[in-house]
């Protein structure tokens, strides 16, 4: 019997960050502070692991209250249209001699879907003193704005752009097991629902 294992994010040991090129000279830093995953593995194999993560768009928080409200307004976010970031994946490659992943997924920003590529280095797995099993893994990745329609910007005077384009993608994610299922028993419980009806 195959068992499914669902994992919960840690909300208070996780963040979900990027940062980008200002003035073309240095990188202004920012986070998302609402966000939420389904994610389900095989066992406890996450080369089969199933990512559903939304964003909340207007929980942007940049450390500047200004440029935090450009963020959502319509030339970037437009978080009243587009309230959710999501990303969603069905695997994961295997790990290479440093524990590094490639996991291919499906971005979607402003409505526009893209196939994204990021790195995952998995940190290992333990229990904590609350006998929680836990996991963690630090997500890499580099995307251009360009591709969500992400595309204001300013020209400078000397030459150059405000914003640059390439955004890098910095997250740091603990799970928490939140307990497994066998996949016949929720089979059977299916078909009996649609005897049912």
């Amino acid at each position: 019997m195959t068992n499914q294992t669902k994992w919960s994010i840690d909300q208070s040991h996780s963040e979900i960050a990027f940062k980008v090129k200002h003035l073309m000279i240095s990188h202004v830093k920012g986070s998302f502070k609402t966000f939420d995953a389904s994610i389900y593995t095989t066992a406890k194999d996450f080369s089969t692991v199933e990512i559903d993560l939304w964003i909340d768009a207007a929980s942007i928080n940049t450390g500047d209250e200004k440029r935090d409200e450009h963020l959502k307004s319509a030339e970037f976010f437009d978080v009243k249209n587009h309230k959710q970031i999501t990303f969603t994946a069905s695997s994961i490659g295997k790990a290479d001699a440093e524990g590094n992943h490639t996991i291919w997924g499906e971005l979607t920003l402003k409505g526009i879907t893209k196939t994204v590529k990021l790195n995952a280095h998995f940190g290992g797995m333990v229990k904590d003193p609350y006998g929680n099993e836990k996991a963690g893994f630090a997500v890499t990745g580099t995307i251009n704005r360009m591709d969500w329609e992400l595309d204001w910007n300013a020209a400078m005077e000397a030459g150059g752009i405000l914003v640059g384009e390439e955004v890098s993608i910095l997250c740091d994610i603990e799970l928490v097991n939140a307990g497994e299922k066998a996949l016949t028993m929720e089979l059977e419980v299916e078909s009996d629902t649609d005897l049912a009806l």
